[in-house]
């Protein structure tokens, strides 16, 4: 990687600013988006060059002592993704890769803008002859221009609510017979004539904030995402996840929304569900922890966020020394909560029942840092944008209990925030 300096500019600015003026600039660009009005954790714009998978694999996980505050978590390493399809595959299922697009794809993080927003400072890390540029978009970046409203579009569905209430049966079939106890059933949203990535992320943002937001665009190819779920976050020798199974919508008035955060918090079926990943997790993190060191921190919270109600349990681990990024991600990915569990079972099943690729939908995306810490999140509540087509996945957890017109409902309210960035409607009967 290029050698770099880090400085701290006094003033702050506003990372949307930033990323305006930027993504204007660079081919291969990054935004990790802590939210609107953030008051903790960190935004990263920046960009760098392409860099290969076995680049990210290679590194030693875990991380040394927490970073001092000048100069962030993210000490140089790289950006991207990781589809699911792909990592299907290496974990022993059938899957359907899309032609070309099955690799992850990264970037090196060579120029950085780190955003703390907690105590409002604002880091540079990039080449020497590079900074003086930088420290002048900071202080002069322009307050952004609203983007504009979404021309109207609208979304093919890839199943039918029909269809897809046909596959909750073979689901409930599958789990009656003893081959998994849940399977996260998906389906995806297609909408074409999509003018500016950019501004749709900006409109997504706007419309479903999130403490693990993005912006990822690499080639030909950009991720838009609003996720409220981490996958993994690694810090000083010692791995989170943070799964979320159960969703519910937010209310019209006060009391509907905590009626509505009360019942997610009670259902059966949603407490068994998250409980299911949560073991799931707890197995996987176990085979790259020293043992014992495996916990539920966290057990069934009800986390609120603008459109939704969702339900999240935290597990976390010690890493043993010898554990590699790579290794890390064989046994943790694709993320129990978009597989089911058994993992690979569930894996072979949703193959057969879905008959297409997810793609970079639930996978995951985020930073790995050249010390083996990182922080990647699922990638969900996400448009991928390629030329002027873009696609949404959405999806639900299956158990014995699901109530098919639920789960329809369900993969409804989770599409309806990106959809609407994309000024499509959520197709009829969703």
């Amino acid at each position: 990687m290029t050698a770099s300096t880090t400085v701290e500019v006094s003033e702050w600015a506003d990372p949307e600013a930033v990323f305006a003026v930027w993504e204007q600039r660079s081919d291969d660009v990054f935004w990790l988006d802590a939210g609107p009005d953030a008051t903790t954790g960190w935004s990263w714009v920046g960009s760098g060059k392409r860099a290969p998978d076995e680049a990210v694999a290679s590194v030693p996980a875990g991380g040394g002592e927490p970073p001092s505050v000048s100069v962030g978590p993210l000490a140089g390493g790289w950006v991207g993704w990781m589809p699911y399809d792909r990592a299907a595959a290496l974990a022993g299922a059938p899957a359907t890769e899309e032609p070309g697009r099955a690799a992850g794809r990264w970037v090196s993080a060579d120029a950085v803008v780190g955003f703390d927003h907690a105590h409002r400072r604002v880091r540079i890390r990039a080449a020497p002859a590079d900074l003086p540029d930088l420290i002048a978009l900071v202080r002069r970046a322009p307050s952004p221009v609203p983007p504009p409203p979404a021309a109207a579009s609208q979304a093919r569905a890839r199943h039918t609510p029909t269809r897809y209430r046909a596959l909750i049966a073979a689901c409930r079939d599958a789990i009656r017979e003893g081959d998994a106890y849940q399977l996260c059933l998906t389906t995806r949203f297609d909408v074409d004539g999509v003018e500016d990535a950019a501004s749709v992320y900006r409109r997504l943002r706007a419309l479903t904030p999130a403490h693990h937001g993005g912006f990822i665009r690499i080639g030909d190819t950009s991720l838009l995402s609003a996720s409220p779920e981490q996958f993994l976050g690694v810090h000083g020798g010692r791995v989170q996840t943070r799964p979320i199974k159960g969703t519910r919508p937010r209310g019209a008035t006060p009391e509907e929304d905590r009626a509505l955060a009360a019942d997610l918090a009670a259902d059966p079926k949603e407490r068994a569900e998250n409980v299911m990943i949560v073991d799931l997790m707890r197995n996987d993190l176990s085979r790259v922890c020293t043992p014992g060191s495996v916990g539920v921190d966290h057990l069934l919270d009800v986390e609120t966020y603008p459109a939704v109600h969702q339900l999240v349990s935290t597990v976390s681990g010690v890493l043993r020394p010898d554990v590699t990024v790579g290794a890390l991600m064989a046994a943790t990915f694709p993320a129990g909560s978009m597989t089911g569990a058994p993992k690979l079972s569930a894996m072979t099943l949703l193959h057969g029942l879905e008959a297409a690729p997810r793609g970079v939908y639930s996978g995951a995306f985020g930073w790995v840092g050249a010390d083996g810490a990182l922080d990647l999140a699922m990638t969900i509540r996400s448009i991928v944008v390629t030329g002027a087509r873009a696609y949404v996945g959405a999806g639900g957890g299956i158990t014995w209990r699901s109530r098919p017109d639920a789960e329809v409902a369900e993969v409804g309210i989770k599409a309806r925030g990106p959809l609407s960035a994309l000024g499509a409607p959520v197709p009829d009967g969703w």
